[in-house]
């Protein structure tokens, strides 16, 4: 717990912290744990993760919280930074035997107060789908394991979809999912559909359309996590050889890849407009990834162990629309940043798309994002023009952060990039040309289109007819590595030399996929404290709060400035 003291620490846990925009203050009557508040021992146990969820209900109270510990699952009102938290009244509790829940995402398009869709993904394989409001087990998909024997390291319903979700598993494998078919009873025959530079999509071949509707082989080694950009286009994922590839999900094609400068990549998230990547990995950074330009601009060095958890933080970016040559003000001039209601999210989001318009109109943006890991340490960043523009005259510093070895990338060091002309004040960036199609516009109505396009690209690939089958090799069924380095046979060959080359860290290094780190801009974080006993697992930004979690199972809630809520717990 964080209050606890420790005379063999080296650092003070903290309970509080200042940035730019006011204290951070940890609230300690609305800490979530198991009702015993025992730390749990942690030894050989999944990460603890914690979900949440709105249900819209007429008390103003909808807020909902999901974490595991060890074999437990629990869900509970969230009462955030409003009242203390109740733990002796879990709205629903499940202990497993035999396998432990490793992760869980809620449907937030069908949630409502008398029914919500929870999945959870277990340790030996199996993906649940359950109500813990009506207290239902409904499906249990990979039941028999006859699909993937492996763990599941992230589970996600597809944005803007009802029924269908998406599940990653340790064997380096995902599997697209639709909630109203079942598994079948014996184990899935593949054929193959795409394939490409170290990946390869199959769809199931069966005679009645059934579970997955389609198996993606990423990599070598564990797929670690994958997140979908916000208009839910584009998927990011990130793999323990290192690599971060990003997928135009409907057309299955490669949109660009990432190389960490050593060691698996653990963690991924996307900017609130999709134009920038953010990873975290065993190479203790944290690596800004441009979307647009397939690109590394920034790295930043503040962990002292692995990264284990990247998330932005929608409510603190900042967006000025007036001329970035005319900066006069000081840090004072940021009031608006204290706004840190719903509303100010939705209009950042759309006023950062203004970046895709034609308008010329000079926006200015500063983006802030967030890292734990286990180190036990919690890190914020500032994301600034002078990083995302290198090319532009440096406008006057906006933020705390500290640039160190800030020198600009090699010219022409990618193929692929955008570049800007030479104005003293640069146009909105122009969309990249190899774009399938467009990556943020109609951000905010993508729920229909979402739908449409992929049940339409499901159909598609569930009525592929015989003559279409490319007579490719049919993977072996279960083996323990489904990576395409592992797929013995001579059409892969080819592949398997190009996976071996690039994954040679000898040979990326240096390159667009892999600068050095001299050649690329090096953050320090805004802000480094120490705030657990055990390795982080969660960060969550909220709009009155962010959210962090340990693996001892203590969900702590801090305060935003002037959010605290003075009351007897």
């Amino acid at each position: 717990m964080a209050t606890e003291g420790g005379g063999k620490e080296m650092n003070e846990i903290k309970t509080q912290f200042t940035t730019r925009e006011g204290l951070y203050k940890l609230l300690q009557h609305s800490e979530y744990s198991r009702p015993n508040r025992v730390p749990f021992n942690s030894q050989g146990s999944n990460p603890v993760r914690v979900s949440f969820v709105n249900l819209n209900d007429q008390s103003g109270n909808g807020d909902r919280l999901c974490f595991n510990v060890g074999r437990e699952l629990y869900f509970y009102i969230y009462k955030g930074v409003r009242k203390a938290a109740d733990l002796s009244k879990p709205i629903d509790k499940r202990i497993y035997k035999g396998t432990q829940p490793t992760c869980h995402d809620f449907n937030l398009l069908t949630a409502t107060a008398e029914s919500v869709s929870l999945l959870v993904g277990f340790s030996a394989g199996q993906v649940q789908l359950i109500d813990p409001i009506k207290k239902e087990t409904s499906k249990l998909f990979n039941e028999e394991r006859l699909i993937d024997k492996s763990r599941v390291t992230c589970v996600t319903w597809v944005p803007g979809s009802e029924s269908l979700f998406l599940v990653a598993h340790s064997s380096g494998n995902m599997y697209l999912y639709n909630v109203e078919h079942t598994c079948g009873t014996t184990a899935p025959h593949y054929q193959l559909l795409k394939q490409g530079e170290s990946f390869a999509v199959h769809t199931c071949k069966s005679k009645s359309t059934r579970n997955p509707l389609l198996k993606w082989t990423v990599g070598e080694g564990a797929l670690n996590e994958f997140a979908f950009s916000p208009d839910g286009k584009f998927l990011a994922c990130v793999s323990q050889d290192g690599f971060l590839r990003v997928f135009n999900f409907d057309s299955v094609e490669l949109h660009g890849t990432m190389k960490s400068y050593f060691g698996g990549l653990l963690c991924v998230c996307w900017s609130p407009d999709g134009k920038y990547i953010v990873t975290g990995g065993e190479d203790d950074l944290v690596t800004v990834w441009s979307f647009l330009d397939c690109r590394v601009i920034a790295r930043g060095h503040g962990h002292k162990s692995w990264v284990s958890v990247v998330a932005f933080d929608p409510y603190t970016t900042s967006v000025e629309e007036s001329d970035p040559m005319e900066f006069s003000g000081s840090d004072e001039d940021f009031q608006d940043l204290l706004h840190f209601g719903r509303d100010r999210a939705n209009s950042t989001q759309s006023r950062l798309s203004k970046r895709n318009s034609t308008d010329s109109r000079p926006v200015s943006v500063t983006y802030r994002f967030g890292s734990v890991g286990q180190d036990t340490q919690l890190c914020l960043w500032d994301l600034t023009e002078d990083i995302l523009f290198p090319h532009q005259p440096l406008s006057r510093a906006r933020t705390h952060t500290n640039v160190m070895n800030a020198t600009s990338p090699p010219a022409g060091s990618n193929g692929n990039s955008v570049t800007t002309p030479g104005n003293s004040v640069p146009p909105p960036l122009p969309r990249s040309n190899s774009l399938p199609h467009s990556a943020v516009s109609n951000a905010g109505s993508k729920s229909s289109v979402m739908d449409g396009a992929i049940a339409s690209g499901v159909s598609k690939f569930a009525t592929l007819s015989l003559h279409d089958r490319k007579e490719r090799h049919h993977e072996k069924d279960h083996k323990r590595n489904h990576s395409m380095g592992h797929i013995s046979s001579k059409s892969s060959d080819k592949l398997n030399l190009v996976t071996k080359a690039k994954t040679d860290p000898a040979k990326t290094l240096g390159t667009s996929l892999c600068p050095r780190m001299e050649d690329v801009p090096l953050l320090e974080p805004l802000i480094c404290k120490k705030i657990a006993h055990e390795r982080l697992t969660v960060l969550v930004f909220l709009e009155d709060c962010i959210v962090t979690a340990c693996q001892e199972g203590f969900i702590c809630t801090w305060a935003r400035p002037g959010k605290v809520v003075s009351f007897n717990p």
